[in-house]
């Protein structure tokens, strides 16, 4: 899936940041402990008056139906009475999520001429409090099915002896937690990091090559980004996808770099990190050394996936931490966003439906897929943008919750 592995590509290619630059996020406080708070009606009226799919590339709400009817059935699919919620502000299960998401699929063909049903008939419910809203994309890369000179940089499938233990069969405390290792003469090992991999070609002679590349950097952030498309000689192309990953800690280069005051703070961005490592080959395979993390891959003829089962919908799947918002939610998320070639900034406030996780999504965090070619690249490269994310549930099941209407 695209996002099993998933960092948000700025924040861990540099520091996690806010809009405003790369200065990291402060901790919550005890009394900013994630949580939903319900937007009085005149808001939620105005911004649901704002609501638009232009942006999104659809000229109508109703473009939104084949996504919400995948979610509902992720939904439909989960035990119903099991809570998917339980957050300070918000406890909900996965029956009253369904109801909420039909009912939004039941309006989609009157959003076009009246947007304000969504505040009439769905409570908006603000995560507070804020969130940083960054993008990611899927990128492609000039590769083979088989290398020659040109293509000598090895893209792997899973390996077989990459195994992975719950932690939390053996202790509640580490509920959650997995061991990914590799059985070797004196027992369990960590699994081989990308320098063991990329350098002493530690998977080498086991036929586990899927493709090769012509840029070890394409490779590189194609580990970054989870899956990507491979351009292939022929003209045709294949869908790359995440397979495993090798457990090994990830490192950021974007801060390494800064670090090491090899790119200023100020100018960091995943297009800066990649002019430094193409002007400076010299150094570049050591640097990319230090990030021991390694992704394994799987060829596919369609994609990207995510966390849901389901391809991802550019600027309308949204990576969330599922226990803030649960999968196959629908949110409206009110941003702005940046064509980067004319530096215009654009208000966006439309609906998103959560169809992904990452592993530095957490609490009020949110990722946005911004689809593929040059101009996903771009703004998915430079998106931190302090955002307003509000959870839409049917007014009906919350009337429905003790203490919980309004």
């Amino acid at each position: 899936m695209i996002r099993r592995l998933f960092f948000p590509l700025l924040f861990l290619l540099v520091l996690a940041a806010t809009s405003c630059g790369p200065e990291a996020p402060r901790p919550l406080s005890v009394e900013e402990k994630p949580s939903f708070v319900p937007v009085d009606d005149d808001r939620a009226e105005s911004l649901a008056e704002s609501l638009s799919p232009r942006l999104q590339g659809m000229d109508s709400f109703s473009g939104l139906r084949p996504v919400l009817e995948k979610n509902l059935r992720y939904i439909r699919n989960r035990p119903q009475d099991a809570v998917c919620v339980n957050r300070p502000g918000l406890t909900l299960t996965w029956g009253m999520l369904g109801d909420s998401v039909e009912e939004m699929l039941s309006l989609l063909d009157d959003l076009d001429n009246d947007p304000g049903l969504v505040a009439e008939r769905f409570r908006w419910l603000k995560l507070a409090p804020g969130t940083l809203l960054t993008g990611y994309y899927e990128p492609w890369l000039k590769a083979s099915l088989t290398p020659d000179d040109t293509y000598r940089y090895p893209l792997y499938g899973v390996p077989d002896d990459l195994k992975t233990l719950d932690l939390g069969a053996f202790h509640p405390r580490w509920k959650g937690q997995t061991l990914t290792y590799r059985l070797g003469e004196d027992g369990v090992n960590p699994y081989f990091d990308r320098e063991a991999i990329d350098g002493r070609e530690a998977l080498g002679d086991r036929g586990l090559e899927i493709a090769w590349a012509a840029d070890p950097v394409d490779v590189f952030f194609l580990h970054i980004q989870g899956s990507g498309r491979l351009d292939l000689p022929d003209g045709s192309f294949k869908h790359i996808l995440y397979g495993g990953k090798n457990g090994r800690e990830y490192r950021s280069l974007g801060k390494l770099l800064i670090e090491r005051g090899l790119v200023p703070r100020e100018e960091m961005s995943m297009q800066r990190i990649r002019g430094f490592l193409d002007a400076n080959p010299d150094i570049a395979q050591d640097l990319l050394y230090e990030n021991p993390s390694y992704v394994f891959f799987r060829l596919a003829e369609d994609g990207p996936y995510g966390s849901m089962g389901s391809i991802l919908t550019p600027r309308v799947s949204v990576a969330v931490d599922r226990t803030m918002i649960p999968l196959g939610g629908v949110v409206a998320l009110k941003t702005a966003l940046t064509d980067y070639a004319s530096g215009e900034s654009e208000p966006f406030c439309s609906l998103m439906v959560a169809q992904d996780t990452g592993g530095a999504i957490k609490d009020t965090r949110m990722d946005l897929f911004c689809g593929t070619g040059p101009e996903a690249e771009q703004l998915a490269g430079h998106l931190q943008e302090d955002s307003e994310v509000f959870l839409l549930i049917s007014r009906k099941v919350l009337d429905a919750l003790p203490g919980q209407g309004g």
